[in-house]
């Protein structure tokens, strides 16, 4: 056979080579690590509630009261998930703080911790955790509060595995199209739920109808 034709097929393969290269390359990065399985209320409820929050963010804070006397309400028929979606791009110690609930999870403190960590959100960013250039030093003194393992909870909040948790938690959200939080789910459909409790009931209540 001629070169020319030789030519066209070594040119043939190289454009078939650059396509699945180019193919691979846009394949989404596998996260590792398990995301987390924070649930408070009934378990194996038909219906699953499920926030992605940002300790950091002030709209997450202000919702934090009403939040948690939701829980209290259908804590008999609702399962209640948290999940870690720190927006590190404007909040610098979210991802810390993140850290820190995973830490003390692993002594059995998940929920303490969290609310501590909401409970002491300057929502102005202006004083506090928020603020610090050291927000271990708070974290350590919440944890302490706790009465939790200091050296254990100290290890944990630097270790691999729990930035493994949260980066899952982060994925999981970023598949569901969360860009922003509080976010809120319910039975894996996004929800626009204003800051009160009556409107959070509102709903609930609409989902444990249709889960009969």
């Amino acid at each position: 056979m001629s070169k020319q034709f030789w030519g066209l097929v070594a040119v043939i393969i190289t454009v078939l080579v650059g396509v699945a290269v180019f193919n691979n390359s846009k394949k989404p990065t596998v996260v590792s690590g398990v995301a987390s399985n924070h649930i408070i209320g009934k378990a194996d409820s038909k219906v699953k509630f499920v926030e992605y929050g940002d300790y950091q963010c002030p709209y997450c804070q202000q919702y934090f009261a009403t939040v948690n006397q939701v829980k209290d309400k259908y804590k008999d028929r609702v399962s209640f998930q948290y999940r870690n979606f720190p927006l590190t791009s404007i909040h610098k110690n979210a991802f810390a703080a993140a850290r820190a609930a995973e830490a003390a999870d692993k002594q059995g403190k998940f929920w303490e911790m969290h609310d501590i960590l909401y409970a002491n959100n300057d929502p102005t960013g202006a004083s506090g955790w928020v603020a610090s250039d050291k927000p271990f030093d708070f974290f350590s003194g919440y944890a302490k509060q706790l009465g939790l393992d200091a050296a254990k909870f100290k290890t944990d909040y630097a270790s691999k595995s729990v930035n493994n948790i949260i980066n899952a938690d982060m994925a999981a959200g970023t598949k569901l199209n969360v860009e922003g939080t509080p976010s809120f789910f319910i039975n894996g459909n996004k929800q626009q739920i204003q800051n009160t409790v009556d409107a959070f009931s509102k709903a609930l209540d609409e989902a444990l109808k249709n889960a009969k």
